[in-house]
């Protein structure tokens, strides 16, 4: 009996303390298998069930004893950059701790300690991921940061400029024109914020007690938020200022727009002592020093022969020289050049002085045309008439139309209409404007095929403005009869014209016949484009765009490609390149093909 209690007792003494340790230390399993030990009570180490929902613990698994390991503390090397190619810092360092955990315990360790082993290693890699993002942050921040400093560079000017109309707004309501104290104090704030604003355009512009002034204005405007509860006055009052600004905006637009128009049409100082200076030295040479033209050159019709027409010396001149710094044989180009009266002296004296090597250039005065007078010409007739002049020079007709221009008075815009008569002897002639620029060599619009057209031009589609109902009146059956009103117009500017097919079909004549029909300018404004889109109407053939690019005396938007790749860039509109008004981006075209160091330029002041 005894010896049964004895068993009993040692049985009960076996489950109570020796099953304990076996439950919590399970060194026989991990005797066995250590490996699959650790792996399942991770598992079971991993998964909580807490309320019913099992939820997974994001713990990362060890590296097996088995595995290679590397050096611990060695982050960069040639063997761990050529087996984990695409492994990042942080995964490196993942490694590398876990290296250096693995070989700090002994092969049979405990599993709880391993995973709050990998707990800890999660929580560094975390912690490492948090820096990385904060740094990241940080940069992101500080250039948010510069950026906003950037655009708020006058955001307290703006904000003194708010103030100051949030006062003058208050001191005209009633509320506070009856509080006499309120109207002092508003407007002794109105003047020192006035005066401490001054002409700042950015907040470094400003003095020191500026930020005080706002501060005080600020406070004396919540004042009379308070003194005044009608908002409907309130509103009232911005509306009103606010049609008042924008009337004032239409009224200043429209004084640009004729001060434009103006300055473009007036001569600058030095571009009108520079013909004065040049006539007083033409006329100290002899007769034999201005006559030095190879006559021959001047009728041959195997060179290149250019025709310009122009009474600005300066222009003309940037033409004649980026022609020719482009030209592949220069003395077998011909410039003939008309001018009026005043500066025929000017512009024979300057390209005598400034012949640019072997090249032939006449200068004819349109005096010598005797052939073209009023009798001959209807456009004479019509620019020297009473109502044109009326059209041009009364008051009322100020601003009344784009066309209203005074260089549309001047016979030299119209000689284009008459290149036979000047050039009875050749072939072909390149036409060019004085507000161009050459960039490449111009010699093989000479051997186009035009298929029989008179006319070789650029077409400017693409725009409303470019079609042909802008410049012609289609209300007037003589134009919605013969002419579509969507088709494309072309540019003037640099033209090709083959003088044979235009004798052959007689365009002079029907130019003058379009002429007469325009009488009171019911077909078209004055101008040269509109009777020149009628002459030459499905007489024109199409130039590829890359010959001539527009656009650079109105719009600062051309492209740039476009302008780098073009034979000739025209600085058509009112911005001429040697104006003060000119595109600023756009004039070194223009200014690098003319002397400012010559004589004549600095004595007339004359700079880039």
């Amino acid at each position: 009996m005894k010896v049964k209690v004895r068993h009993i007792v040692l049985s009960l003494l076996a489950v109570s303390v020796i099953a304990p340790i076996f439950l919590y230390t399970d060194t026989v399993g991990t005797f066995f298998d250590p490996y699959s030990s650790r792996l399942d009570f991770l598992d079971d180490v991993t998964a909580f069930s807490l309320s019913g929902d099992t939820r997974r613990l994001h713990v990362v698994p060890l590296e097996t004893s088995t595995a290679l390991k590397e050096p611990f503390g060695i982050l960069d090397s040639d063997r761990s950059t050529n087996s984990f190619p695409n492994e990042t810092t942080e995964h490196k360092s993942t490694r590398v701790l876990s290296a250096a955990i693995e070989e700090r315990q002994p092969q049979f360790s405990n599993p709880v300690a391993k995973a709050n082993e990998s707990q800890l290693l999660a929580i560094s890699l975390e912690e490492q991921h948090t820096q990385t993002s904060s740094k990241m942050n940080q940069k992101e921040h500080s250039a948010n940061e510069s950026d906003i400093m950037t655009e708020a560079a006058d955001a307290q000017v703006r904000h003194l400029k708010d103030l100051l109309i949030r006062a003058k707004v208050y001191i005209s309501l009633p509320a506070i024109k009856n509080n006499p104290h309120a109207t002092r104090e508003l407007r002794g704030r109105i003047k020192e914020v006035s005066r401490a604003l001054g002409d700042a355009a950015k907040d470094s512009d400003l003095p020191r007690n500026a930020f005080d002034k706002m501060k005080a204005m600020e406070q004396s405007l919540e004042k009379c938020k308070h003194n005044q509860d009608k908002c409907d006055a309130l509103v009232k009052r911005l509306r009103a200022m606010l049609h008042s600004t924008e009337e004032l905006l239409r009224v200043h637009r429209k004084k640009t727009t004729f001060l434009q128009q103006l300055t473009s049409k007036t001569l600058p100082k030095g571009l009108h002592c520079l013909p004065l200076r040049l006539t007083t030295e033409y006329f100290t040479l002899n007769s034999s020093q201005q006559n030095v033209l190879d006559q021959e050159k001047l009728e041959d019709p195997r060179l290149y022969h250019y025709a310009l027409f122009s009474d600005n010396i300066l222009a003309a001149a940037a033409v004649v020289n980026s022609t020719l710094s482009h030209a592949k044989h220069p003395s077998k180009h011909v410039f003939h050049i008309v001018t009026d009266r005043l500066n025929y002296a000017a512009m024979r004296m300057w390209f005598l002085h400034n012949s640019p090597g072997k090249v032939t250039i006449q200068v004819q005065n349109i005096e010598e045309f005797t052939w073209l007078n009023s009798s001959y010409s209807p456009v004479l007739k019509q620019l020297g008439s009473a109502s044109v002049s009326d059209y041009y020079f009364r008051t009322h007709h100020v601003h009344s139309d784009k066309f209203q221009n005074p260089k549309y008075l001047s016979i030299l815009n119209h000689l284009r209409f008459y290149l036979p008569e000047i050039f009875p002897k050749l072939n072909k002639v390149l036409f060019l404007d004085d507000d161009v620029i050459v960039q490449k060599d111009l010699s093989d619009l000479w051997s186009l095929d035009l298929k029989g057209n008179v006319n070789g031009a650029v077409e400017t589609c693409g725009e409303s403005f470019h079609q042909i109902d802008r410049y012609l009146n289609f209300s007037n059956p003589l134009i919605s009869k013969n002419f579509n009103r969507h088709a494309c117009v072309w540019a003037y500017g640099m033209n090709i014209f083959d003088l044979v097919e235009w004798r052959r079909q007689n365009i002079t004549d029907l130019y003058h016949r379009w002429q007469k029909l325009n009488h009171g300018r019911q077909l078209w404004k004055l101008g040269t484009l509109p009777p020149g889109l009628i002459t030459f109407w499905k007489r024109t053939h199409t130039l590829d765009r890359s010959w001539h690019v527009l656009g650079l005396g109105y719009n600062p938007n051309v492209n740039q490609r476009e302008i780098e790749q073009a034979a000739v860039i025209h600085y058509n509109g009112n911005l001429k390149p040697w104006l003060d008004i000119g595109i600023p981006k756009y004039k070194n075209y223009w200014a690098k093909y003319v002397d400012y160091d010559h004589m004549f330029l600095r004595d007339c002041n004359i700079n880039p």
